[in-house]
């Protein structure tokens, strides 16, 4: 495993050449200029996953060679963590090693921190927990001021919560997200406040109401909320579902309504091909739909969803793949032209980028 450059030369170069590669795929579309938002260099992501590997009386974090023999790395500093993950990282490996009962058959340890402060540390086991381990939970609890979790077949054990609250600035303004262990958030929280400000910034004056798909913990609907006069969410996921209204309620937001669906659903609602009993509580005709925002999967927007967004003035897309983006927009720039265009270095050192357009009706 190649150590990694983590310079500024070096990560200028690359952000660079991401760019270069946005502005030669998208070449067809004849983008305006394209906004860049880059990454801080060093300790920027807010989660992480390790193996760990037993070797006699010692135990280590450890990643595995992408060659044929996948041979195990060990993790001693992890500069792309947050600072804080780099202290529990340390402190918590300690406690293990001095610890049989925490140690004996721990695969994996996960981290989720936040920029606020909050820490969730999850142990995952071959072995089924019991009581003593939860002893030993909480005294790790107490030492490192975190919250714990440890998981085995068909076990999760709380020790206290399941979630952290993040906190992040968005065009002024500071809101409170419950985050859960094992659900989706963003990985960047200074990139994702990026994000977020910019879908704010672009979503001014648009007016009417907002339909979001694939809302996730209400991670854009809180702020976007703001620009609109009601806004409709779906999300398929029911611990998602129950974080975004969670968030809802912490933020003291009153014009957001989320209704658990997957967007395939969602379309077939709209086109009054089915009913769902998870919309009685939602009237459309209540609806006055000026813009929809959507933050697909990798795989993107299938042709149905895709269509659906063509009916919309105005077009919000927030995508981690560029590839089923540009597929996307084929069909999309036949009715609506783009107005602005976005990059967002989320996870710097590694070909991935997150791109923002805002699309209009022509």
């Amino acid at each position: 495993m190649t150590p990694t450059d983590f310079s500024t030369a070096s990560y200028q170069q690359q952000l660079a050449e991401k760019l270069t590669k946005i502005q030669q795929d998208f070449a067809e579309f004849s983008l305006p200029e394209i906004s860049v938002f880059s990454s801080s260099e060093k300790h920027y992501r807010m989660r992480a996953e390790f193996r760990v590997w037993h070797q006699q009386e010692r135990t280590e974090y450890v990643m595995f060679t992408q060659d044929e023999f996948k041979r195990p790395y060990p993790i001693h500093e992890f500069p792309v963590g947050s600072a804080l993950m780099n202290q529990l990282m340390t402190r918590v490996l300690q406690e293990i090693n001095s610890d049989d009962l925490l140690r004996r058959k721990l695969y994996q340890v996960d981290f989720l921190t936040t920029q606020s402060g909050e820490a969730l540390v999850t142990l995952i086991y071959h072995k089924p927990l019991d009581e003593a381990w939860v002893t030993k939970a909480q005294s790790l609890k107490q030492l490192l001021g975190i919250d714990v979790i440890g998981r085995s077949r068909k076990q999760r054990l709380l020790v206290e919560r399941d979630h952290v609250i993040e906190r992040l600035s968005v065009a002024g303004r500071e809101y409170a997200y419950q985050q859960v262990e094992a659900s989706f958030t963003q990985p960047n929280a200074k990139i994702c406040e990026a994000m977020l400000t910019w879908a704010v910034e672009n979503s001014r004056g648009l007016s009417g109401d907002l339909l979001e798909l694939y809302c996730g913990n209400g991670n854009f609907t809180l702020p976007l909320s703001q620009n609109f006069s009601k806004v409709l969410a779906t999300e398929v996921s029911k611990t998602s579902v129950e974080s975004a209204q969670y968030n809802i309620a912490a933020n003291q937001i009153d014009n957001i309504q989320i209704a658990r669906m997957s967007s395939e659903e969602f379309s077939q609602a709209m086109d009054g091909v089915r009913e769902f009993n998870r919309l009685r509580h939602v009237n459309l005709a209540n609806y006055n739909f000026s813009t929809i925002f959507v933050d697909p999967p990798r795989a993107g927007l299938d042709p149905h969803t895709t269509s659906i967004t063509q009916r919309f003035d105005n077009i919000l897309y927030i995508s981690c793949n560029p590839e089923t983006l540009r597929e996307n927009l084929k069909t999309i720039t036949q009715t609506h032209s783009i107005k602005a265009f976005a990059i967002f270095d989320q996870f710097p050192y590694t070909h991935h980028v997150e791109c923002g357009v805002v699309l209009q009706k022509k």
